[in-house]
């Protein structure tokens, strides 16, 4: 039975561009029942690799019907640029009397990712609309964008927002972002002042430092994750190239061995960066954290095999008082796959990120 999680009593908002001195004072008392909830891996599956491979594999129980219903819906997030969103709003009343929860996934996925799914059902049955967004050219939409996604693109998660609020009236906003969708949700969140009506963040396993990331996929016990992402990616690229000649030449592919080849000879270029490094120093949001001013948790395991665990010990995270960090010592790359806990189903970050954004919820009192 779905909740009756409600907005009700809404205020005035502040001004767009203005963002509070200091974190909300009920922040310190949710990261502790955050963290009285620690993760225990599955006892069959302990090491990061089994944690990633099940996160992925592992059956969920939302049914597939339940998500006919959604309505899809296009935004425009630059001139001639559109993404497709797919929206589950409360049927019990005027969407805007509900918290709304935007979804970003990871590198090629798109909102059918498993993880995106079952997320989206528990929010629901938490008391949320949902929306699950599909990044440029991702989920088939291919032809919706000339241009390839990538992890610069956080404007395009800003866009969508500014459409909720001055489209839809939407007033409780939050944003959670999986893999490579945390570090665009971390970005957005940190490179310009947070629209009052964004009341949270959620990243679980960011990728904040782009070239660590690069680096530590190209070992050899990572080779199998590397190749999956550049058989995607090569996908897409051919793809690209039939539905736009002029602009992209596919022909660099038979060079491409890792994801930092393929960045270097396509993200880059056709991003408009300098060179891979340049494109990983400006699209990573490591630097930008600091800045964030908006409640956020960020849920990173210290075994990912691809994210390193060595950039969450920044100051840019341990120093800034919105950022609530949950670090397991165990759970993979998205992955969190743990014993089942009282009310709860064994989908670890998936339980936090519909608690934090309902405590938070609860909390605000507007």
């Amino acid at each position: 039975m779905d909740s009756t999680l409600t907005t009700a009593g809404q205020i005035a908002a502040p001004p767009r561009d203005a963002a509070p001195s200091r974190p909300p004072s009920f922040l310190p008392e949710i990261a502790r029942t955050l963290k009285a909830k620690p993760f225990y891996p599955h006892r069959l599956f302990r090491n990061s690799h089994a944690q990633t491979v099940m996160g992925y594999a592992w059956p969920r129980r939302f049914r597939l019907r339940d998500l006919r219903g959604d309505q899809a819906r296009l935004f425009e997030v630059a001139p001639g640029v559109q993404v497709m969103v797919h929206c589950r709003w409360q049927n019990n009343g005027d969407p805007r009397a509900h918290p709304t929860l935007v979804l970003v996934h990871g590198l090629e996925g798109s909102s059918t990712s498993v993880y995106m799914l079952s997320t989206a059902h528990k929010a629901y049955r938490a008391g949320f609309n949902v929306l699950r967004l599909n990044l440029r050219s991702c989920g088939g939409t291919e032809h919706l964008a000339p241009t390839l996604y990538n992890s610069s693109m956080s404007p395009d998660l800003r866009a969508v927002l500014d459409e909720l609020i001055s489209r839809d009236g939407l007033r409780h906003l939050y944003l959670a972002g999986f893999s490579l969708g945390g570090n665009m949700s971390l970005k957005m969140a940190g490179e310009s002042a947070a629209p009052p009506e964004l009341r949270g963040v959620c990243a679980i396993s960011p990728s904040i430092d782009l070239s660590a990331c690069a680096d530590a996929i190209e070992r050899r016990a990572n080779w199998a994750y590397q190749k999956n992402f550049i058989i995607g990616l090569k996908r897409k690229m051919r793809d690209a190239q039939r539905l736009y000649p002029e602009r992209y030449d596919a022909a660099p592919l038979k060079l491409v061995r890792t994801l930092r080849d393929f960045d270097s000879h396509f993200t880059a270029v056709h991003g408009g960066f300098r060179d891979v490094d340049d494109y990983y120093a400006r699209a990573s949001s490591l630097p930008l954290i600091k800045n964030i001013h908006v409640p956020t948790l960020i849920v990173h395991a210290q075994d990912d095999p691809f994210v390193p665990f060595d950039s969450f010990r920044h100051p840019s995270l341990s120093d800034n008082p919105y950022v609530v960090l949950l670090a397991p010592p165990q759970g993979g790359h998205v992955g969190f796959v743990g014993e089942p806990a009282t009310g709860e189903d064994r989908f670890w970050s998936e339980n936090r990120i519909v608690e934090f954004c309902r405590l938070l919820q609860e909390s605000a009192g507007d």
